[in-house]
């Protein structure tokens, strides 16, 4: 069925619309991404056919393409961007006039009804969740400058050389030198900086070139990290200004599993007790009078959600209080 729509929707136009779907799940202390694999073998996010005749709106065609694929629904969705590169699908050395275009409209997706063991389709193919520092190790500075960055930085510095805007962009993106100061929001536009210093190995294969081991990270099919890169910063702004998080979160939680999901996202060591006295000025959770022993420790009380009434207005995101 779904290949039937894949074909109705690009007959006689040479053109295929598809929605990519960024999902987002807490396992643990990490955050993970929702991946298929491609017809290589690759790890590639869930795709699933757009019908213009069928379906009334992207969204609700997303909605509906996961809960059947996979069986369990989604929570917060919101539309990432069009991607729409001639090529998309081949190698940029080899597009020709009879490739089709494939036009695939991005969106996040939080989920906190992750089964353990995921399937994706009719048929129950394989899916796995996949740790999003898997694919982005170097945005993982919870413990400080991850291990990956040993072999990044010195390709970045040579990639820059003695051109000041190369060396400034590295800086910014990078904070390679002391004092610069890491924005944990600019995932996409780190990426694309690897990308185009031929860091990383979807560089090598877009440009027809021998594609060399890729230690350290997880390429994907296509252009699905620079998509996946895309959903992660829009996820991590959006922490600061908009509830997010609970779509990830149970029920209910001890405050240090929810500085444990904050921290896991952005990739960030926040300060314990700063965090705490933020999340308490916000009046986003609520007690519940319910201590749980699971955390290993003395008893800790239990928390929920409160959501926001309609019409109060200002930003109910969480502060980030980093470790100094």
């Amino acid at each position: 069925m779904a290949q039937a729509r894949t074909e109705a929707s690009s007959s006689h136009t040479g053109i295929r619309i598809g929605l990519s779907a960024v999902i987002i799940a807490l396992r643990g202390r990490e955050a993970v991404v929702l991946t298929t694999h491609a017809p290589d073998g690759a790890p590639a996010l869930p795709f699933g056919p757009f019908d213009p005749a069928r379906d009334r709106t992207f969204e609700l065609a997303l909605r509906a393409f996961v809960a059947d694929q996979t069986g369990f629904p989604l929570g917060f969705v919101e539309q990432l961007y069009t991607f729409g590169d001639l090529g998309r699908d081949a190698p940029r050395a080899t597009p020709g006039p009879d490739q089709a275009r494939d036009i695939s409209v991005g969106y996040l997706a939080l989920t906190a009804d992750a089964p353990d063991d995921p399937s994706f389709g009719a048929s129950g193919r394989d899916a796995a969740w996949t740790p999003i520092f898997h694919v982005f190790p170097w945005e993982d500075r919870r413990r400080g400058p991850p291990a990956v960055m040993e072999r990044l930085a010195p390709g970045l510095t040579a990639w820059a050389g003695d051109d000041a805007a190369r060396k400034g962009r590295v800086d910014a993106l990078f904070a390679l030198s002391p004092g610069a100061r890491w924005n944990e929001e600019r995932v996409l536009d780190r990426y694309e900086l690897l990308y185009e210093a031929g860091l990383v190995e979807e560089a090598a294969r877009d440009n027809g070139r021998p594609v060399p081991a890729s230690p350290g990270d997880l390429p994907m099919a296509s252009d699905h990290r620079r998509i996946l890169a895309t959903g992660v910063a829009r996820l991590r702004s959006k922490l600061k200004y908009r509830p997010v998080l609970f779509d990830l979160t149970p029920p209910t939680f001890t405050l240090s599993a929810l500085q444990a999901a904050v921290e896991a996202v952005a990739g960030l060591s926040l300060h314990k007790q700063n965090f705490r006295r933020g999340v308490e000025r916000t009046g986003l959770v609520q007690p519940t009078g319910v201590f749980t022993s699971d955390t290993g420790g003395r008893p800790a009380e239990l928390f929920r959600h409160v959501r926001p009434e309609p019409g109060d207005g200002g930003a109910f995101g969480l502060s980030l209080p980093g470790q100094r």
